[in-house]
């Protein structure tokens, strides 16, 4: 999730920032990476912010459901390069915007059905509209950053004291 949360906030800039960007979650691209792959990305990603977007649980599996169908398969256990057991939703040899795709499908389903349906928004804060997917104990995150959440909190401030 923190993958497609960075990719939607700050768009790819070309080849080598996809990679690093993989790498730096520690998600390894089994095939090389290209211009196609990062409009491809961008493309899904485009998609993908339809399910933040949905205004309800039903409307959000409804979003998302067609990705997992186009990208994700049966569920099955690997090692690949010796990185340890675990479980792989596509198969091998993938190219890199369709392993970015089936990542991000599952782990938003994943991310979904176990901490709640109502855990990815867009944030809450006038004049922002980075998505956050939310962590929090409680599930109540608003706001992408805390940053957007005390600006937010300081102009609600303001508004009230100019009232009265």
């Amino acid at each position: 999730m923190t993958l497609a949360v960075d990719l939607v906030n700050r768009p790819l800039s070309g080849v080598s920032d996809l990679e690093r960007r993989c790498a730096g979650v520690g998600f390894l691209l089994e095939r090389p990476v290209g211009e196609d792959d990062v409009a491809a990305v961008g493309e899904f990603l485009r998609r993908w912010t339809r399910v933040v977007d949905a205004p309800d649980a039903p409307a959000r599996a409804e979003r998302l459901n067609p990705l997992l169908i186009e990208f994700s398969a049966a569920p099955r256990l690997t090692d690949h390069a010796g990185t340890g057991w675990h479980l792989h939703y596509r198969p091998d040899l993938l190219p890199a915007h369709r392993q970015v795709a089936a990542l991000v499908s599952v782990g938003t389903a994943l991310h979904l059905t176990g901490r709640g349906m109502d855990r990815l928004g867009r944030c809450a804060a006038h004049g922002c509209d980075r998505v956050y997917a939310d962590f929090s104990r409680g599930g109540r995150q608003r706001y992408c950053s805390p940053a957007c959440g005390n600006r937010d909190a300081v102009r609600r401030h303001r508004a009230r004291a100019a009232r009265t």
